[in-house]
Order: structure tokens, then C-alpha cells, then sequence
């Protein structure tokens, strides 16, 4: 079964034969596995760390799986995420996919059938819309950057000199064009974290841009900070 190199997977399960079966199963398909045993202990770490899916138990105590969900979603994370389930009605396949879910598999489970839909979903998702291909440099507004040289031409004529991430960032943003790249997508491209630093990491990096490319910084008309999703680059 081919995979992305280093997937990693939560797997939120609060029953520990199941838990640990997962967890080896998985991790014997090459995948990185963390594991979680309530639903905020899932929240807890969804926030501090990048996963590609999260596999979900319904029944999770303190928190229930729909709701953490709920959660995840109303946060503008995508992840995706497979419910475990030991309903196996159709109205509650529909409450969970309704709620955000992308899969659900009602226990007991075909083991060979879930590391199959695991692999679909992780595939699925690492597969972002193309980007524009662009060449070594780019022009906009009087203002030039060449990517490969990690320089600037500035708002005003200046040469600036890039470091390799803020190129690097540049090209993320520049490449999707008018539309939102969110956090996890640039910390995972560009810094290639599992781990996140903080959210200031990006935003010093946007402000640099601005002084470089913007008329009036406070009023940006090329990057853009999408509150509580991502940055945006428009020409």
C-alpha cells in the first residue's frame, strides 16, 4: 500500500486493547501514531500538533466523538477524520458525517478495509488544489521576487535580501493566488513542523512582507491574515 512519508495519525480510543491494536497496526503500515483516550485530551493535542487523520471513537469520555468533531471543525481545521463506532444504524452514520466526519466504520471491524480507507483518506487530503506554476521569479505592483536568489525588489525599488523560509513562504502564497492557505498547511510546506511554533512565526513573516510590498501596511492589499484560518496573497 503506498502512503505519503511519515503520515501521522491520532487515534482517539478510550477502550486500550483497541487502542494499542490500532496503534500497532498502523505503525506497522509505516504511519506515526499518537493516542488519545478522552475528548479533550484529543483537543488538547489537535491544537499543539499537525495530524493527517484523526481516527475517532464515538463512545470517548468527558467529550463525545461528535462533539469534538463539532469542535475541530468550528476551528477551521479540515483534518480529516474517520468515526469508530459501535452504533451501526444509518441515522447515526449520518449524524457523524453531517457533524464533519469524512468515514465511519461501525465496530467490529475488517482491519484490512480500515488501513484501506485510512490510506484513501490520508491520499485524498495531502492531494491540495495545484498550484499555478510559476517560474524563478514573479512580478507584481512595481515589486519583484526571485525565489531561487532569495531576494526582493521593494515597494520602493529596494533590493531586499529573503531568507530561504520567507522565499519559500512567498512561493506557498504566491502560487495560490487569491486563495486561503491555512496555518497547518504552511507550517507542514514550509517548516515541514509536526509540532507547531507559534502562530507569531507566520504572522512576523506577513508583516515583513507587508513593509516590503505594502503602500500602507495597516491596510494591506496584497497578503492578507484570514482570522482564525490562514494568508491569503492577492495581486
Amino acid at each position: 500500500m503506498t502512503k505519503p512519508a511519515r503520515a501521522s495519525i491520532l487515534v482517539a480510543e478510550d477502550e486500550e486493547s483497541l487502542r494499542e491494536a490500532l496503534k500497532l497496526n498502523l505503525e506497522l503500515e509505516g504511519y506515526e501514531v499518537t493516542t488519545a483516550e478522552t475528548g479533550p485530551g484529543v483537543m488538547k493535542m489537535v491544537k499543539n500538533e499537525y495530524f493527517d487523520l484523526i481516527i475517532l471513537d464515538i463512545m470517548l469520555p468527558e467529550m463525545d466523538g461528535i462533539t469534538v468533531c463539532e469542535t475541530i471543525r468550528m476551528q477551521h481545521n479540515d483534518v480529516p477524520i474517520m468515526f469508530l463506532s459501535a452504533r451501526n444504524t444509518s441515522a447515526d452514520r449520518v449524524e457523524g458525517l453531517k457533524k464533519g466526519g469524512d468515514d465511519y466504520m461501525t465496530k467490529p471491524f475488517n482491519l484490512e478495509e480500515l488501513l484501506l480507507r485510512v490510506d484513501k483518506l490520508i491520499t485524498k487530503n495531502k492531494k491540495i488544489r495545484e498550484p499555478q506554476s510559476i517560474g524563478d521569479t514573479y512580478e507584481f505592483d512595481g515589486c519583484k521576487i526571485d525565489f531561487s536568489a532569495h531576494e526582493c525588489i521593494d515597494k520602493s525599488g529596494a533590493a531586499q535580501e529573503l531568507s530561504k523560509k520567507e522565499a519559500a513562504l512567498l512561493k506557498l502564497l504566491v502560487e495560490h493566488e487569491g486563495e486561503v492557505v491555512s496555518r497547518e498547511q504552511i507550517l507542514q510546506i514550509v517548516w515541514g513542523y509536526n509540532v507547531y511554533p507559534t502562530t507569531r512565526t507566520i504572522d512576523n513573516f506577513i508583516l515583513n512582507f507587508r513593509k516590503y510590498f505594502e503602500i500602507d501596511s495597516r491596510n494591506p492589499t496584497h497578503f492578507h491574515s484570514i482570522r482564525g484560518i490562514g494568508y491569503k496573497f492577492t495581486k
